[in-house]
């Protein structure tokens, strides 16, 4: 079965999470996803938070950007989260915007690098060993997580490019793909993460979770043209949908076709009403989901 989220948007403040939240669980939302965009909102307090308010919602965070983090800081983080809250977190990291980036100093010249040896110590740490490790940028000397999780979670990344994707599909659980890929964007992804994780001589699934721009209402045409097409040459086709739910359920379904897992609905910035668009999703999207 597809797994059927919605993204709480980090332009809404901090104090509207427990809200949306506990929203979300009342309505029977599987995954509630946050962002750590820079400079809005922490990923890891904002989830620790939105769990605690909750006794069932699965809450993810795509992306945890590696530049701004030493790896044994993330371990510790996601260490405590998935044995505070056992199966309901879902963590990915990615090289974030490097724009974003370069303005506190953390840009490096091989992004690439830096997401490779992150997430190989990540795993590793969360697998409960004990790493030393002198790469490029991930230097560590003995390290072990005191409180690994029992049981090891699947560490996601996130992924655009084809070398990016080629690399999740080498040394992570998981990809997670930007809004407005297209179901034939998931097909290539998936081709591309099979190589990926051929060449590393891996099996077993690889989950992909994509987020899909939605919005529904009277507006919502005019506000998703708005926010991903700003001009006149309009809305390219497959990006995004707005309508009401047979239409998203639609969307969801050929992303799911395509070889997605899960798919994540991403409102608009503006959206009017997050408490009722995270109840559309769980409530009208998620029956016409098989």
């Amino acid at each position: 079965m597809t797994a059927l989220g919605a993204v709480f948007r980090p332009q809404l403040p901090p104090e509207r999470l427990r809200d949306v939240a506990r929203t979300a669980e009342e309505a029977g939302l599987e995954e509630l996803w946050l962002w750590e965009d820079c400079f809005y909102e922490s990923g890891i307090a904002s989830a620790a938070a939105a769990l605690a308010w909750t006794q069932r919602l699965r809450v993810g965070v795509g992306l945890l950007p590696v530049p701004l983090r030493n790896v044994a800081l993330t371990a510790m983080e996601a260490a405590t989260l998935h044995r505070l809250f056992p199966g309901r977190v879902a963590l990915g990291v990615g090289h974030g915007v490097q724009d974003w980036m370069a303005q506190v100093g953390a840009r490096v010249d091989s992004p690439l690098t830096l997401l490779r040896e992150h997430l190989t110590a990540l795993r590793a740490l969360l697998h409960g060993e004990r790493v030393t490790v002198q790469g490029r940028y991930v230097r560590l000397d003995d390290v072990a997580l005191d409180w690994p999780p029992p049981t090891a979670p699947d560490v996601l990344a996130g992924a655009k490019g084809p070398r990016t994707i080629r690399l999740t599909g080498e040394t992570a659980d998981g990809t997670i793909l930007e809004a407005g890929t297209t179901p034939d964007g998931v097909r290539r992804a998936c081709a591309l993460l099979a190589e990926g994780r051929a060449a590393a001589g891996r099996s077993g699934q690889h989950h992909v979770t994509v987020h899909l721009h939605a919005a529904t209402g009277p507006d919502a045409a005019a506000r998703l043209r708005a926010a991903l097409a700003p001009g006149d040459d309009g809305m390219p086709p497959g990006i995004g949908v707005a309508g009401d739910a047979q239409e998203c359920a639609r969307a969801v379904r050929d992303l799911a076709d395509a070889g997605a897992g899960t798919v994540v609905l991403q409102p608009t910035a503006d959206e009017p009403d997050p408490e009722g668009f995270v109840r559309f999703v769980a409530g009208q999207v998620r029956p016409l989901v098989p």
